[in-house]
């Protein structure tokens, strides 16, 4: 028998908002992560934190700078013709600094000027460049250096030099796009448990509605992991310098640690309340299946014992009935 016209409204009201509901739960991830995890500048500082004891980190931090170091060797004509016998003692030399606590103190000190930075940039109407300044890095650096009783460190300049970060003409686009992040960020979360709760709320089998945005949810976060794996894959092959991949892809795999945690989080409850759910019914089921059965046991038991058609109701020896006339 087909079903009744406001049944069925309420199963497409009930589909269409489930499936709304488990667009935007992935969604309202990334847009929560971008938002509110990278913006935060302890939390950055403490995620980056541990990749300036990476071996890829360290390679490509003294690779940069050797090559800074080199190109002022260019400058000076004097030193010029000792560059080939130079540059292997400077990469030595800047490889052995990583493996400092000045170095692990400048990295953190330097994601920390860049981030805080990048955040006023953000929040400001300013159209100059991002510039970071070196003195106080410096200066942390220099001290350091002294704690450790390493040469001639009490002669390093402390000099305010400021170092471009990002162009002016980025920004205006960046603001824009940061901004949709902080609204997208809270609002796309909300609308998804509304919606979910909505569904459930109108549909007909409440438990059927309860396991589609389950899975529907597990299958959400599984695609943003997803996601986020093709865009590591593309991030590292959109860089033009092939020794840097290892250098990068710690990075990206350090920032995007909380994201997918977060996916994992999102598969891992919509499974756990699907089976849950499937437990529930299948329980529910067994249990109401032998009250369903005993009113046809009880009749079928009462119908045997009534005596036929023409029985009498007690029973009377055959002699009797046989002198009956």
């Amino acid at each position: 028998m087909a079903p009744k016209r406001p049944e069925r409204l309420r199963h497409a009201l009930s589909a269409a908002l489930i499936a709304l509901a488990c667009l935007l739960a992935p969604c309202g991830t990334l847009a929560a992560w971008a938002a509110y995890d990278l913006t935060d500048t302890s939390r950055y500082v403490t995620t980056m934190a541990p990749l300036a004891g990476d071996p890829a980190v360290r390679d490509a931090v003294a690779d940069t700078v050797g090559a800074g170091i080199m190109e002022q060797v260019d400058e000076r004509g004097d030193v010029r013709p000792l560059r080939g016998s130079v540059r292997p003692f400077v990469h030595d030399a800047v490889h052995s600094f990583t493996g400092t606590e000045a170095f692990r103190l400048a990295w953190d000190s330097g994601n920390r000027a860049v981030h805080d930075a990048v955040l006023r940039a953000l929040h400001d109407e300013s159209d100059r460049d991002v510039t970071v300044d070196l003195a106080p890095l410096t200066a942390q650096v220099k001290r350091q250096l002294t704690v450790d009783h390493v040469p001639l460190a009490n002669r390093i300049p402390v000099e305010h030099t400021e170092v471009a970060v990002l162009p002016a003409q980025e920004l205006d686009r960046l603001r824009k796009g940061f901004h949709v992040l902080e609204v997208a960020g809270f609002w796309l979360p909300v609308a998804a448990v509304v919606f979910a709760v909505t569904g459930i709320a109108v549909a007909a089998c409440r438990r059927r509605a309860v396991t589609a945005t389950a899975l529907g949810t597990a299958l959400g976060g599984a695609l943003l992991a997803l996601a986020v794996t093709i865009g590591r894959h593309f991030t590292l092959a959109d860089l033009p310098d092939e020794t840097q991949q290892p250098a990068a892809a710690a990075v990206y795999d350090a920032l995007t640690a909380t994201l997918r945690e977060a996916c994992w989080l999102l598969i891992t409850l919509g499974l756990t309340v699907a089976l849950a759910t499937w437990l529930v019914g299948r329980f529910r089921s067994s249990s109401t299946a032998p009250l369903r059965d005993a009113p046809h046991r009880g009749a079928g038991r009462r119908r045997s014992a009534a005596p036929p058609r023409g029985a009498t109701s007690h029973d009377e020896p055959a002699d009797d009935l046989q002198r009956s006339p």
